[in-house]
């Protein structure tokens, strides 16, 4: 399969897929005499697997990580455990920044009386905050 089909098939468009072997997340694909490159059925598994790892929003580090031990056999699950609690604790705390800010601008907006008068108290709030 030609990385247009790979792309295609896995969901990965095929500019990633050749960040992906620049940056070596994934081999490098086999190549035809011509030099197109080749993509095995597992190549495709492996791409799903980075896919679907990057929905989840982990770095590439971590799929780095988690592709190295979903590919060793003899892998703890503890391993990839710790991994993945990590992460749900960051993204708690994203989560957590996201609300904060959410909630501080739906304050602010509230507000705002959004009419003609110059008086503004996000564009206020913006200009006197130090955080």
């Amino acid at each position: 399969m030609n990385i247009g089909q790979a792309a295609q098939v896995s969901g990965v468009t095929a500019k990633m897929i050749r960040y992906y072997e620049s940056i070596d997340l994934i081999k490098q694909s086999k190549r035809t005499d011509s030099g197109y490159r080749v993509y095995t059925e597992n190549d495709l598994h492996t791409l799903r697997f980075i896919k679907r790892a990057r929905r989840l929003g982990f770095s590439l580090e971590q799929i780095k990580e988690l592709l190295s031990l979903w590919q060793d056999s003899g892998r703890a699950s503890a391993d990839v455990k710790t991994i993945a609690q990590a992460h749900v604790g960051y993204l708690q705390k994203r989560i957590d920044e996201l609300t904060e800010m959410r909630d501080t601008l739906s304050h602010l907006a509230h507000c705002c009386s959004g009419d003609h008068r110059p008086e503004c108290p996000i564009l206020k709030d913006l200009a006197t905050s130090d955080g």
